[in-house]
């Protein structure tokens, strides 16, 4: 079976020299389809590093990465870019949602980019805000939901492409415990319908309710454990 995440050897290494720091250390991951993944690590561990290189937004030092098959390890920004906006959703700690875009527009925004029509982007942003139980918020401003909804909606973003992976950077981390614990198992609910998902935070209680946890120190991963039922 071909992983969906196949990172081989990475290196990313900042500054040269005395000053060299090899933010990852010859790191090797294989997340597959339908896999829910959590990667810990503490600040400074390298696990930001490995969301940015997962999620093409850099490429390593040397290694190779091939994400859905394709090798994206050797790419220019644009082809990054346009592989960003089709292979991967994206959802941040912070929404990122722009203030002055409704729920709806907010959703359809990535479909732009990939040059989807109006009628067809509306109607995927629709069933995505459906997914996520906000479908009678289209119209509103992110300023008029709350955290858990403004998150729902950076979901619901993610979702309206149809990506293979989810890549989720501290997505609770905003968040009041109560609310963090139901996104975090709509994010499980997703992923039981068949989602892969890659997780990334520092926070153990939150690791401990996935079934596959990926720690990393130093660049490196120092274990690499599933559990047999997810909790």
């Amino acid at each position: 079976m071909t992983a969906l995440v196949d990172l081989r050897n990475i290196y990313k290494i900042y500054g040269d020299g005395d000053s060299e720091i090899h933010a990852l250390d010859g790191m090797s991951l294989k997340v597959y389809e339908h896999e829910f993944v959590a990667i810990v690590g503490a600040s400074g561990s390298g696990k930001s590093t490995c969301m940015n290189i997962i999620g093409c937004l850099d490429i390593p030092t040397s290694g190779e990465y091939f994400l859905n098959g394709t090798d994206v390890s050797t790419m220019n920004e644009k082809e990054l870019a346009h592989i960003r906006n089709r292979e991967i959703g994206f959802i941040f700690q912070q929404y990122n949602l722009i203030p002055k875009l409704t729920v709806i527009e907010n959703v359809e925004l990535p479909l732009i980019y990939r040059g989807i029509g109006a009628a067809e982007r509306k109607k995927r942003a629709r069933a995505a805000l459906e997914r996520v139980g906000l479908a009678d918020r289209e119209t509103k401003f992110p300023s008029q939901l709350s955290g858990g909804q403004q998150q729902r909606v950076s979901i619901a973003r993610a979702l309206a492409g149809n990506p293979p992976v989810i890549l989720a950077d501290e997505p609770t981390g905003a968040l009041d415990s109560k609310t963090g614990k139901e996104v975090l198992e709509f994010l499980k609910e997703l992923n039981r319908d068949g989602t892969t998902i890659i997780l990334i935070t520092h926070d153990n209680g939150i690791a401990e309710q996935i079934k596959r946890v990926v720690r990393i120190q130093d660049g490196k991963i120092i274990s690499d454990e599933t559990k047999e039922a997810q909790a």
